[in-house]
């Protein structure tokens, strides 16, 4: 670990490289001995990146020091770029630390993101070559055939012994564990309850007697036994708080979340809800809630829709979206800050019982 001239070790932090923070903690220098004395050491951690060491650079003499502090400089240059343009570094971190405890599910995106998409080529990596390429889909709406069908031309074009994978299920495969988290819900369905907490083993609904479940009829030797099926309404919840965690563990978008209190003119017009009397009666009312400029502010906003156009019209489907008011205009209804938390499947719709389906997200509010 580097010295600094002037402070103590207790005054300079460090990444701890234990089992557990996983580099993504900063701590002093005791905290950090007492952590690897406790803990052990991360023992996939042979290259210490993290601690200013240098990828495949060789011990030089005196005289090439100008030579190899030009090429440390370039090599620290292009991995700026590279951590500016994609911020790969920052979702390994983030994935490995918050969103999955399993140090073997680290290991390997760590891998995949050390690993060349062919021998001798270093600008992209099998992961950043993947993740770019999903983005490419899901911005232009490729079906998974041509999508298929593009990964195995690639894989024809590139050098032999590619890593590049040749099918959509593989891709995804690698790029699971930065998926978003989502939780399905049995619901009544008649709007009563969700089958959570308290009623989370129960088979009918306490309140209309209605089941949970679809029946099945299978004829034995017997006579007609009744199984059940799947449930007769699900509801899809996607929690907000590890969709904020990634929001916030990027530069760019972190200052994009402060831009109401930073950047916004203030001239007594209502150009920002910032300017309306009812964001200014809320920070009258929590004073905490507002002297804090990265306290996020929402706006829900919920819709129906038929997902199979006009083949169906009993049918409905209800989505849930939580808008960013922190944000300026511009960005505030751009689809990437549109925050889609929950998809409320038909065939009736809730009406006035929607309440019913918004309890995991105020639980989520509440706690925020």
């Amino acid at each position: 670990m580097q010295r600094y001239e002037g402070r103590s070790d207790d005054e300079v932090k460090f990444r701890c490289p234990c089992v557990n923070c996983l580099n993504g903690r900063k701590l002093n220098a005791t905290q950090v001995r007492e952590h690897l004395i406790c803990d052990s050491f991360l023992r996939s951690y042979t290259i210490w990146t993290w601690h200013d060491e240098l990828i495949d650079i060789p011990i030089i003499s005196r005289t090439e020091h100008v030579v190899h502090s030009t090429m440390k400089e370039r090599q620290q240059k292009r991995c700026e770029e590279r951590v500016e343009e994609d911020n790969m570094e920052d979702m390994i971190l983030d994935v490995g630390i918050e969103a999955f405890a399993q140090a073997h599910v680290y290991e390997t995106m760590s891998t995949d993101a050390e690993t060349p998409l062919y021998v001798g080529y270093t600008k992209f990596t099998r992961l950043s070559a993947i993740l770019r390429l999903m983005n490419l889909k899901a911005t232009n709406g490729w079906t998974d055939k041509s999508f298929i069908e593009l990964l195995v031309l690639l894989n024809e074009m590139l050098p032999e012994g590619n890593t590049l994978p040749t099918r959509n299920y593989d891709a995804k495969k690698i790029l699971c564990p930065m998926g978003m988290e989502y939780k399905r819900i049995h619901a009544c369905p008649n709007d009563c309850i969700l089958y959570r907490k308290e009623f989370e083993d129960l088979k009918k609904c306490p309140k209309c007697g209605s089941s949970r479940y679809k029946q099945k009829r299978n004829s034995e030797e017997s006579g007609q036994i009744d199984k059940e099926g799947s449930a007769l309404k699900v509801v899809w919840y996607l929690p907000i708080m590890p969709r904020l965690k990634h929001l916030f563990i990027n530069p760019k978008h972190a200052k994009n979340l402060r831009w109401h209190a930073t950047k916004r003119r203030c001239d007594e017009l209502l150009r920002h809800p910032t300017d309306s009397i009812q964001w200014k009666n809320i920070d009258q009312e929590f004073p905490k809630f507002g002297e804090e400029c990265r306290n996020i502010r929402f706006g829900l906003a919920t819709d129906e829709m038929n997902p199979f156009g006009n083949l169906s019209t009993n049918h409905s489907c209800w989505h849930v979206i939580l808008f960013i008011y922190n944000l300026s205009p511009r960005l505030c209804m751009k689809r990437k800050y549109m925050m889609l938390s929950m998809l409320i499947s038909g065939p009736k719709q809730p009406g006035n019982d929607i309440d019913v389906y918004f309890n995991p997200l105020v639980e989520d509010l509440k706690f925020l």
